[in-house]
């Protein structure tokens, strides 16, 4: 269950126009300040701390979002199943499918099924109809998608941002980041995407530990800027996909070795909690088709 601040405008309401609600009015601003983080400690939990919400401000975060982030953490598995799709495996078994298509189909049927933007590899034109939420990163009906789903212990949200379309112009919206936060963790899949982040998008993504990153230097990204916005993000894991070729993702890995350690995995499933997350940066290359 989620709460927002109006959830709570009834207790001024009742403090107002009650005995009991003037008592408690007489009660310390410490006693309910500690109620309030209680009540809403779980929902701190689920917010990756923003990066920054204007530029030259700074963001202090709450001691009882600290303790919520350190109580929640846990074991969280991803698997590069290929091209751009990996399932993410929540500590009470929540299964989500990145950019969920009908070429690079998941192994398992997911709880949660993503797909980015509407290209043939990343979404799918017929979803298994046992997936129960399946989050398309456009909007058919123009404007910005907009998710913001919890199911279980992992909570989905998107950033929109756009695409050039193929006349060399550009096409608002026609991308979405997509951040799954899970276990004290924050973990963005980039999806398509094809230009540096703003200032404000960078506030919205908010500080991410784990970054599932698009490679290929052309269709999306050039190297150069992927290079600035994996800076920017400040990641500790970063997971390269869309790659193409063996020869695509060496010349990826060359251009960011002088700024970050690169480690090579032999098999395509890793298991991260806050605890294990690596003191430096890093590239995790996983093997996937």
């Amino acid at each position: 269950m989620r709460f927002r601040l109006a959830d709570f405008a009834w207790l001024g309401r009742w403090t107002r126009r009650s005995i009991p609600g003037r008592a408690v009015a007489a009660l310390s601003a410490i006693t309910l300040l500690t109620w309030f983080s209680a009540a809403l400690a779980p929902v701190l939990a689920q917010q990756c701390v923003g990066m920054a919400n204007a530029p030259g401000t700074s963001l202090v975060q709450p001691a009882s979002m600290k303790l919520a982030q350190q109580s929640r953490q846990g074991p969280v598995r991803i698997t590069f199943v290929g091209h751009a799709t990996f399932i993410i495996e929540s500590p009470e078994g929540i299964r989500v499918a990145t950019d969920y298509n009908d070429y690079v189909r998941s192994p398992i049927v997911p709880d949660i099924a993503t797909m980015n933007i509407a290209h043939d590899s990343h979404y799918s034109r017929a979803p298994d109809p046992r997936i129960k939420h399946v989050l398309p990163g456009w909007n058919p009906n123009g404007g910005p998608a907009e998710h913001d789903l919890l199911v279980g212990d992992v909570h989905v949200r998107n950033i929109p941002t756009n695409i050039r379309d193929g006349s060399g112009g550009t096409r608002e919206f026609g991308n979405s980041i997509f951040v799954f936060e899970v276990a004290g963790l924050c973990i963005a899949h980039l999806g398509h995407l094809h230009h540096t982040l703003t200032v404000q998008q960078l506030g919205q993504i908010g500080q991410m530990d784990v970054l599932l990153v698009p490679v290929d230097g052309g269709m999306t990204l050039d190297l150069d800027g992927m290079t600035e916005v994996l800076k920017a993000l400040k990641a500790r894991v970063m997971i390269p996909m869309h790659m193409f070729s063996a020869y695509g993702l060496e010349r990826f890995l060359r251009r960011v070795r002088q700024d970050f350690d690169v480690v090579e995995s032999p098999v395509p499933t890793v298991t991260i909690s806050r605890a294990t997350l690596p003191e430096k940066p890093q590239i995790l290359v996983l093997p996937g088709r």
